[in-house]
């Protein structure tokens, strides 16, 4: 019977599948995100942080060797034997944040190679086409499988996906953060190198403001804009309020001297823009600039166009 030495075997073991087929499969490799690949053969086979899963099948793996065995259908001392020989030949170059040894797993779901039930649902609440189509193309949003939610995605500084939240395009009003995620990393828009920061509740209020700032004549890509994934208020009385993560994260990387809250008209929104004031408050200029009109600015956003329809005027508020 065949035998490899343990060292060589965790050599092979040491292959993720995207250095794998990147270096030895160039032809087998898509990529749909910058950190979303499948691949010719199985489109519903996702690499991402490392890892991969065939949805069609319900397994996944960790490494190359797992892909070889599961998918390939290989025995194991082939697959070791297949990686060791393509590594003699030409050396891989693996990316510099291979494994997340140190985070989180992010379970992302199944995406849609099209996004048609996205863009109409984002349309429909009417956020800007060329915002949706320039997220889309950027992979910030995606479209999953089997139910068309959208999903608004978040990336850390080496461009791996760290977050994911996701929201049903139907009447129901189904939504979450994908298992794994880590809201340092949530859904935002970064313009420019302004010292200027808009903060939101959720995503779809963040793609308002931007559509009402290009529905204004203003650049809503040199913009900087971060979105909360929602506001958590202290569990006690008169205790402080911690930052939120997403937030805290970028002050941390971005220098910022104003800050502007564009949070929600409801109590929970007031009490999170009062508590957050007073944290940030002789550090940074705070500004509370909730929308004119509605609870949210997608609720504003949608009484411009009916008042823009009528030929009505609105106050422009604070952009």
């Amino acid at each position: 019977m065949p035998y490899i030495e343990k060292e060589f075997i965790e050599e092979a073991r040491k292959m993720d599948l995207l250095t794998y087929l990147r270096t030895y499969e160039p032809g087998e490799l898509v990529k749909i995100t910058p950190a979303v690949y499948t691949t010719v053969t199985h489109s519903s086979l996702k690499i991402s942080n490392g890892k991969w899963y065939w949805w069609a099948r319900n397994i996944g793996g960790r490494n190359a060797l797992d892909y070889l065995i599961k998918v390939r259908g290989m025995n194991f001392i082939d697959a070791v034997e297949s990686i060791l020989g393509n590594i003699n030949v030409k050396e891989p170059v693996y990316e510099s944040k291979q494994a997340f040894s140190d985070t989180k797993e992010l379970v992302l779901p199944e995406l849609n190679d099209r996004t048609y039930k996205v863009r109409k649902y984002l349309e429909g609440r009417n956020i800007d086409r060329e915002i949706v189509s320039y997220c889309i193309e950027n992979g910030l949003i995606a479209e999953s499988l089997p139910y068309h939610n959208v999903v608004f995605l978040g990336y850390d500084d080496e461009k791996n996906v760290r977050y994911a939240a996701y929201r049903a395009t139907n009447e129901t009003r189904y939504m979450g953060d994908c298992k794994g995620s880590s809201k340092e990393y949530s859904f935002r828009l970064i313009g420019s190198e302004s010292d200027k920061l808009h903060v939101f509740e959720s995503s779809i209020d963040l793609l308002s403001y931007a559509t009402i700032c290009k529905k204004r004549g203003g650049d809503w890509k040199e913009l900087n804009l971060l979105s909360l994934g929602g506001v958590y208020l202290p569990s006690k009385e008169n205790e402080p309020m911690k930052l939120p993560p997403a937030l805290k994260n970028y002050l941390s990387k971005v220098d910022t001297k104003t800050i502007y809250l564009h949070l929600d008209n409801d109590t929970a929104g007031r009490a999170a823009t009062k508590a957050l004031t007073e944290s940030l408050s002789g550090r940074y200029e705070v500004v509370d600039a909730p929308p004119p009109l509605g609870k949210d600015f997608n609720d504003y956003l949608s009484e411009m166009n009916k008042r823009n329809k009528n030929n009505k005027y609105i106050e422009r508020g604070i952009l």
